[in-house]
C-alpha cells in the first residue's frame, strides 16, 4: 500500500505562485508513474501533469509553460511548481501514483486563485 499526502495549497492572487508537495509513504514510489490531477466544482477530474520513473513529463495544454512537475526519489516526494496562476486554475489538486494495475490517490489540497 502507498499513502499519499498533499500539501502546499492555499489562496493566491492571479499571477502568483504555489508549490504543491505530495509525500509518499508505505513503499518507495521511484518506479511509479506519478501525476497531479485537479477537479474544479461541477467539473470532471482532469490530469494536469505526469512524470514517469525515468523523468519524462507530460502536461495538459492549459498549464504548459506555467507548471513544472518534478520528483525527488530520495525523499519519496512529488512536486508541482505552479507559476502565473489564473482563476481557472482554482480546484482541488490530487496526487496519484500508478504502477501496473495499482492506483493510489491522495486526499487533495485546495488551490484558490483570486482575480
Amino acid at each position: 500500500q502507498v499513502q499519499l499526502v498533499e500539501s502546499g495549497g492555499g489562496l493566491v492572487q492571479a499571477g502568483g505562485s504555489l508549490r504543491l508537495s505530495c509525500a509518499a509513504s508505505g513503499r518507495t514510489v521511484s518506479n511509479y508513474v506519478m501525476g497531479w490531477f485537479r477537479q474544479a466544482p461541477g467539473k470532471q477530474r482532469e490530469a494536469v501533469a505526469t512524470i514517469t520513473s525515468g523523468g519524462t513529463t507530460n502536461y495538459v495544454d492549459s498549464v504548459k509553460g506555467r507548471f513544472t512537475i518534478s520528483r525527488d526519489n530520495a525523499k519519496n516526494t512529488l512536486y508541482l511548481q505552479m507559476n502565473s496562476l489564473k482563476p481557472e486554475d482554482t480546484a482541488v489538486y490530487y496526487c496519484k501514483a500508478t504502477r501496473l494495475w495499482n492506483n493510489y490517490w491522495g486526499q487533495g489540497t485546495q488551490v484558490t486563485v483570486s482575480s
